[in-house]
């Protein structure tokens, strides 16, 4: 089974959000918690990948009503991260619907505002936290040709095109729309793992020299087309799976 052949390139956005506030002490501690969730992209591959600092991860899930990922989906998310990750006090995926923003299509500096104001959990003793939103519309900037699945864009925080998946799905021939969001979720949580390049050292050559901070191995998780679905033509709702050199990069970066 093949979904239309669909090209494009990511953009992998890392920018810190700077605040300063009167407010009182409280919120100062506050403030500084919350920066720790708000650093470059791949700044905390270490963290979620090993013990060291943390024992356990907390996903918070954040979906527009009506474009709430599948049961599937998650499933096959918490089994990826089980298989990756050392968190021995184990994986939460927290999950919650909001109305609309009404600002689709999406520029990144509009999902990090969005963020800004439905994020409620954050590093805290030793629990690390990813933000996941599930977004209804597309990137600005898609095509017919060119679109976007998903886009990682802070140390902690991805946004999910759930808008621009779904109509993917049901075009004939195309992987399950759960095929297609496990794939994503995998593939944006693996550029928060540092991958490729990405915070995580290389431990061998395969970075993909026409597509920044992705792997050069054909049917790889973090093959560039994985991104815009044309990595999936021919998968049917196969879920593409890391090759050995990017796990060796994560394993030796405190991964499994």
């Amino acid at each position: 089974m093949q979904i239309t052949k669909l090209f494009g390139y990511l953009l992998i956005s890392s920018f810190i959000l700077i605040g300063c506030s009167d407010d009182d002490d409280n919120t100062l501690v506050s403030n500084a918690l919350q920066a720790n969730n708000k650093k470059p992209l791949g700044s905390s591959a270490n963290d979620l990948l090993s013990a060291t600092n943390f024992n356990s991860l907390t996903i918070e899930i954040v979906a527009v009503q009506g474009f709430e990922p599948t049961s599937q989906a998650i499933q096959g998310f918490r089994e990826f991260l089980q298989d990756r990750l050392f968190k021995p006090d184990g994986v939460t995926i927290t999950q919650r619907s909001i109305p609309s923003s009404g600002k689709a299509p999406f520029s990144i500096e509009e999902v990090a505002e969005i963020e800004n104001t439905t994020r409620t959990l954050f590093n805290k003793e030793d629990d690390i936290t990813v933000y996941v939103y599930f977004a209804d519309g597309s990137k600005e900037n898609d095509t017919n040709e060119q679109v976007t699945l998903g886009s990682a864009y802070l140390n902690t925080s991805i946004v999910i095109y759930e808008g621009t998946l779904r109509a993917l799905s049901i075009r004939p021939n195309s992987p399950s729309l759960s095929a297609i969001e496990t794939a994503t979720l995998n593939h944006e949580f693996s550029h928060l793992l540092g991958l490729v390049n990405l915070g995580t050292p290389l431990q061998s050559e395969h970075e993909d020299p026409d597509a920044s901070n992705h792997c050069n191995v054909s049917n790889c998780l973090m093959e560039a087309a994985i991104e815009f679905g044309s990595g999936m033509m021919g998968m049917g709702n196969v879920i593409p799976e890391l090759d050995a050199q990017c796990i060796a990069d994560l394993q030796a970066n405190g991964g499994k």
